[in-house]
């Protein structure tokens, strides 16, 4: 499916929306009316190689992802891969841009495409309205990010690694 595309002007920095989403541990903050049971696949929520399992929120089916960092380029992409769908066997590729807009603001691109291979898994995304339903929550999750880097709406907590040590240098 797909590839499905969300994008939106935000007023804030690069950097800013760079750090915001490329920490796992706050995706929560503006994904969770679509992505939901988010928790966190390594301690380290940061940089190339961490990772997340999540439900995709969907009306027919709400199969479980899991995405793991394979690109940075900072302050302009953040690439993803992961498996998920019935027993982990579809690929699944997201791609987070940032580049200068007009007028000081920035534009967000999330870009979200699935690679079902098995014809099981393609039958079942074609009848489900993925794609329909992907675009809607992918809109959805720009939009809460803007509000987010804007400072509308607060972050909450970070997630982490049930039973992770939060000190990294031993105990204090």
């Amino acid at each position: 499916m797909g590839p499905v595309v969300a994008e939106i002007e935000v007023e804030a920095t690069r950097e800013a929306a760079f750090e915001l989403i490329s920490d796992l541990g706050r995706r929560p903050s503006f994904t969770d009316q679509f992505l939901t049971g988010f928790h966190l696949t390594r301690i380290d929520a940061r940089g190339v190689g961490a990772g997340a399992r999540f439900r995709v929120k969907a009306p027919l089916r709400s199969p479980w992802e899991d995405s793991t960092i394979v690109e940075l380029r900072e302050p302009n992409r953040i690439e993803e891969r992961g498996l998920g769908g019935r027993v982990n066997r579809i690929p699944n590729h997201t791609v987070w841009e940032t580049e200068p807009s007009k007028a000081g603001m920035i534009l967000i691109r999330v870009t979200h495409w699935t690679e079902p291979t098995n014809p099981v898994d393609k039958l079942v995304e074609s009848l489900s309205f993925g794609a329909h339903f992907q675009r809607k929550g992918w809109q959805r999750v720009v939009k809460r990010l803007r509000d987010v880097l804007e400072g509308g709406v607060p972050t909450g907590d970070r997630i982490a690694v049930a039973g992770g040590n939060r000190y990294t240098t031993g105990i204090p």
